[in-house]
């Protein structure tokens, strides 16, 4: 059985086979020179998004497109660069499957699903907290730092004065990796043990510690670097 796009002749643009087939059968200059071209997929815009794909350093780069990697935009490019923004930001939402409050988190799996749209692009790290009720239902999420992770920046009292507040009987630790390695460095496992015992001072456990890179995740717990 044919698909749609074994039908299309073999001259179809860009846009067509899009709309026929699906993005999968475009290559990332053809889909980014669709966004640059507001959809009329002419050669022009599959020059532009060459070169833009060039200054950012690839498409894992994109999203830090900055105002002097902006020369191949021209002068539209405010224009030009709000449309890449924002054709970026809609891919990472429709990816992401958020843990509303009431939600149960069975795995690891299901935190970086929930944080997935906002944390591998970051060029900072960022550490969140998920709050959790006796049954490891979702209560809710608090962001505790931003910076280079350090034992002085993500301070016990922190993490566990909100958790307090919410009266949660479990907490998940979150952060990101910028350089895009989700692998734990030696301090996110310090942090890590010393944020353990002082969830077992106060009676509040930490489960896990995930931390998001590009692409993917690690489970501290599921690893075994508990």
């Amino acid at each position: 059985m044919e698909s749609c796009a074994d039908q299309l002749p073999e001259r179809t643009g860009a846009r067509d086979r899009l709309l026929v087939a699906g993005g999968s059968v475009l290559s990332d200059v053809e889909l980014l020179g669709l966004v640059l071209d507001a959809g009329a997929g002419t050669s022009a815009g599959l020059e532009l998004a060459e070169r833009v794909l060039g200054a950012a350093g690839g498409l894992a780069r994109l999203d830090r497109l900055d105002r002097r990697a902006c020369a191949p935009l021209g002068r539209l490019w405010p224009r030009r660069l709000a449309l890449v923004r924002a054709a970026l930001e809609l891919g990472r939402r429709a990816a992401a499957e958020p843990l509303a409050a009431g939600d149960p988190v069975r795995d690891a799996a299901a935190v970086y699903a929930h944080f997935r749209g906002r944390l591998p692009q970051l060029e900072r790290e960022v550490f969140y907290v998920l709050l959790l009720d006796g049954k490891n239902r979702v209560q809710g999420e608090v962001r505790v730092s931003e910076g280079s992770l350090t034992a002085a920046l993500v301070h016990p009292r922190e993490v566990f004065a909100p958790a307090i507040r919410a009266a949660a009987a479990a907490l998940i630790l979150v952060h990101n990796h910028p350089s895009g390695d989700p692998t734990p460095s030696a301090e996110d496992s310090a942090i890590t043990q010393r944020l353990r015992q002082a969830g077992e001072l106060v009676g509040i456990r930490v489960l896990d510690h995930v931390v998001i890179g590009r692409g993917g995740y690690v489970s501290m717990a599921e690893e075994g670097r508990w």
